[in-house]
């Protein structure tokens, strides 16, 4: 199998074929190419769309932005193999919870391990088989799980993965959008996939439940008004305006898929370690705001959770507490109004305020 020509078909469904025994549910190739979708990505960093995301400015040694052009990370790859896998769960969609007591906790996050070393020990099995005694010596390949200097969505609707969404996820016509993708840069040429069709058509439900108002068009979103930024990404206080729209979100947001149509369906994943952890699906918003750090450091070891911090999952739990309407969480509030975390005690004054409002106002 020569390192640098074309592989046969046989050969492209025995990749393929690698990736199902190693668990993943799709697999596609894209070539390592530079597509119109690539293009927009250094007008969204100019216009500060990234907010305090700075990992997205990562420039080459020329000055180029890495994530804008595969070569100018790794110009000896040649194709992208991208893999998928289901992890949907039986639990309900965060729009059908309506405990006023609990907070949210994005879907991807239950998982009883991190979800970037499960996708990653399934992605160098596939990347090992590769390496045949033919090809071991002059193939190149990186494997990487939403951290390397790309964006894998892009690379996904070119090896037929799905089709990026209005909402800016890849969208599968059977699997639906509760996919992680991990992908693998070689210097085999590849004969690529069909890039998948768009299937959103008219329809605008995703853009239309954002709270915050995050998408300024069909697939371009502001991150600095996208509730999984502000709850994961931002560090220090939330703006004020923006708060409100947290809802009971404390750690990511599933809205915009959660009302998709094409998730009604969604097969649940056969993959166990993407079951939920125990006390993860809605957890209650008084334990997460009072949580100390031996806890924080227990309960989400391993946990893609632990990238929020202490600070601002607690600083999210009270947010969420102001905006519960539940008149219970007035004292814990009011005790953590002089918490010994500025920011933490800062937004417990702000959910205060907002509680007894609602509270007056009959809510």
């Amino acid at each position: 199998m020569p390192g640098h020509e074309p592989f046969t078909t046989d050969d492209r469904a025995r990749i393929k074929q690698f990736a199902r025994e190693a668990g993943f549910d799709l697999c596609g190739i894209a070539p390592a190419g530079n597509f119109h979708e690539l293009e927009a990505f250094p007008g969204w960093i100019a216009d500060g769309l990234h907010g305090e995301m700075r990992y997205m400015e990562s420039r080459n040694e020329a000055g180029d932005l890495k994530r804008a052009r595969l070569a100018h990370v790794a110009p000896w790859a040649r194709s992208v193999i991208v893999c998928a896998i289901n992890y949907n769960t039986a639990e309900p969609y965060s729009t059908r919870v309506n405990d006023r007591s609990r907070g949210w906790i994005s879907r991807y996050a239950w998982s009883r391990e991190d979800y970037h070393e499960a996708v990653l020990r399934r992605l160098r099995q596939v990347e090992s088989r590769l390496r045949q005694p033919e090809t071991s010596n002059i193939l190149q390949s990186r494997s990487y799980v939403d951290t390397g200097p790309l964006i894998e969505r892009v690379y996904a609707r070119y090896a037929g993965i799905g089709w990026i969404g209005k909402n800016t996820c890849i969208i599968n016509q059977q699997l639906g959008s509760w996919l992680f993708l991990g992908v693998i840069l070689t210097s085999l040429e590849l004969a690529p996939d069909l890039p998948a069709p768009d299937r959103c058509g008219r329809c605008t439900r995703c853009l239309d439940a954002c709270p915050t108002h995050a998408f300024v068009a069909p697939g371009e979103l502001d991150a600095r008004l996208c509730i999984s930024y502000l709850t994961i990404e931002k560090r220090g206080e939330i703006p004020d305006e923006l708060r409100s729209g947290l809802g009971r979100h404390v750690f990511g947001c599933d809205i915009c898929q959660d009302v998709c149509p094409w998730n009604r369906k969604a097969p649940i994943t056969r993959a166990e370690e993407f079951q939920p952890r125990e006390g993860l699906v809605n957890p209650a918003l008084d334990w997460l705001a009072e949580m100390q750090a031996d806890e924080f450091r227990s309960v989400f070891r391993g946990s893609p959770v632990r990238r929020a911090k202490l600070t601002g999952l607690r600083r999210n739990a009270v947010v969420a507490m102001g905006n519960s309407g539940d008149e219970k969480f007035l004292p814990t509030l009011q005790r953590l109004s002089d918490d010994a975390d500025p920011v933490v005690a800062e937004h417990a004054r702000w959910a205060v305020n907002t509680l007894k409002a609602a509270l007056g106002s009959g809510l």
